[in-house]
């Protein structure tokens, strides 16, 4: 698996740490399709407290690695003034199982259903092995970044 861009790379379109829950881009086709790779490691700090003895990654933050590979990178990529932008996102239709338990490498894939100037709409996969553990329907919204609230 080819890297297109690593996290380095992804900190100047998506989250930071401890938000930053993507290692590494391996397939990109603009306003089309975007596949990340998160190696989940015991390390993480989500498995202090989720759940002792048997830690899963949350899946609210397996749906925040989906943002941070596709909703901004897919989205904002495209846009020509992206640093005056800020893209917030939303997820539906949610089902996950424990897709995210240490040692694992999730691989994280995000269609485009709908692209346009301000909304997009997008779904997210997240597989184990080939099997998908996780899916949910993305929205994300772009907005001016001098018109949010600071």
């Amino acid at each position: 698996m080819e890297t297109i861009l690593d996290s380095e790379g992804i900190k100047n379109f998506a989250a930071r740490y401890p938000f930053l829950l993507v290692d590494r881009i391996i397939e990109l086709a603009p306003l089309q399709r975007i596949v990340g790779i998160k190696q989940v490691s015991i390390n993480e700090s989500f498995f202090q407290g989720h759940f002792p003895g048997a830690p899963v990654m949350p899946g609210v933050l397996v749906i925040e690695s989906w943002h941070n590979a596709a909703a901004h990178r897919l989205a904002l990529r495209e846009i020509a003034d992206r640093d005056q932008k800020l893209c917030f996102s939303r997820a539906s239709r949610k089902r996950a199982s424990a897709a995210g338990r240490s040692g694992r490498t999730l691989v994280l894939e995000v269609t485009a259903l709908r692209f346009g100037p301000r909304i997009q709409r997008m779904r997210g996969e997240a597989k184990v092995d080939g099997q998908l553990c996780a899916d949910a329907e993305l929205m994300s919204v772009i907005a001016d970044r001098k018109n949010t609230p600071q």
